[in-house]
């Protein structure tokens, strides 16, 4: 399954809802709709600085993916920012593929 790191900045009601609910309702409600989409969380953490919290989720697919993303953005309460992860052994079979390419201004 991908796995995805998905940023996420509490925006307007967002903020009152994360301090009338608290954290751990936050968490369970991502658990939820994570698996509602047929998904697993792996982590999630609030953190300070950029960015509100940080959830680390494998999603059976881009599309189920998008439609987190979409969903949470529909509330105007949320903005999210997803990374697509890879694994080091993605990384040894990405280096070891030999594509045909030409820098611009290179012949």
């Amino acid at each position: 399954m991908p796995k995805f790191l998905v940023q996420v900045n509490y925006v307007g009601d967002g903020v009152k809802g994360l301090l009338k609910d608290g954290g751990t309702r936050r968490r369970s409600v991502a658990d939820k709709v994570i698996k509602s989409l047929g998904g697993t969380m792996e982590a999630f953490y609030f953190a300070f600085g950029e960015a509100d919290a940080f959830v680390i989720a494998d999603m059976p697919d881009n599309a189920s993916m998008a439609a987190l993303g979409l969903t949470l953005g529909a509330t105007g309460a949320v903005a999210t920012r997803t990374t697509v992860l890879i694994t080091p052994k993605e990384v040894d079979a990405a280096a070891k593929k030999k594509p045909v390419y030409t820098a611009p201004g290179k012949k």
